[in-house]
């Protein structure tokens, strides 16, 4: 790798770290709107997207550039390649955090109910595996990767529980308008959340082993 391909590759490895600590921050706000039942929060969880936008937006142009210009060998290409695709997760993380935003200001409206414990857990196992995927691109841990995508069906099986346990009071009042409803909504943004920090290992696997598990377990079958 050319000297001069280090520098960029350094500077987009700074640029997605620091896209990377605004989805983490973003959806710490979103949730403490959930929890705290603050709608004020959400205008400002607006503007935090702006920015998480603006670092995707920049990244890609920086891929496109360096791509244009350079002429990076396969390791580095790859790595490339996956910093455009992390990005592309990250961003969506921020519209994730925003849609959490939306069910909480909703959810301030109305009188306070009792939150599930499952849905806590849910949470908090999203905004582990994040900051883990996180963690494994900016160290180059493969192993940590690992153990973020073999969390999935679990985090997964959590959502199922938030959302049984949501329908069956929705059930028990017979077509009332309630807040169960939206926090449906949260447990499935948080399980996407938790998906795109999935792929985000995903591709720090493709960097550091050469190998695509995309999809691997149904190949497998």
């Amino acid at each position: 790798m050319s000297r001069v391909f280090d520098a960029v590759l350094k500077r987009l490895r700074e640029d997605l770290l620091r896209m990377g600590s605004r989805a983490e921050a973003i959806l710490a706000k979103a949730l403490r709107a959930v929890w705290e039942r603050d709608a004020a929060l959400v205008d400002e969880i607006d503007r935090d997207d702006l920015e998480i936008d603006r670092l995707d937006v920049a990244i890609d142009e920086a891929v496109l550039k360096a791509l244009a210009l350079q002429a990076p060998v396969a390791e580095d290409l790859r790595e490339v390649l996956a910093i455009k695709m992390i990005a592309t997760d990250l961003e969506r993380v921020g519209d994730l955090s925003r849609n959490i935003a939306k069910s909480a200001r909703r959810l301030a409206a109305r009188d306070a109910v009792p939150m599930p414990a499952a849905l806590s857990s849910l949470a908090r196992s999203a905004q582990r595996i994040l900051r883990e995927a996180l963690d494994a691109f900016s160290r180059a841990d493969s192993g940590l990767a690992h153990s973020v995508v073999d969390e999935d069906d679990a985090i997964d099986a959590v959502q199922d529980e938030v959302v049984l346990l949501m329908l069956r009071q929705l059930e028990a009042q017979e077509g009332a308008v309630s807040q169960e409803v939206d926090i449906i909504l949260v447990a499935k943004n948080l399980e996407r959340v938790a998906d795109h920090a999935t792929n985000i290992a995903e591709s720090v696997i493709l960097v550091t082993e050469a190998r695509n598990v995309k999809h691997a377990a149904k190949f497998s079958r």
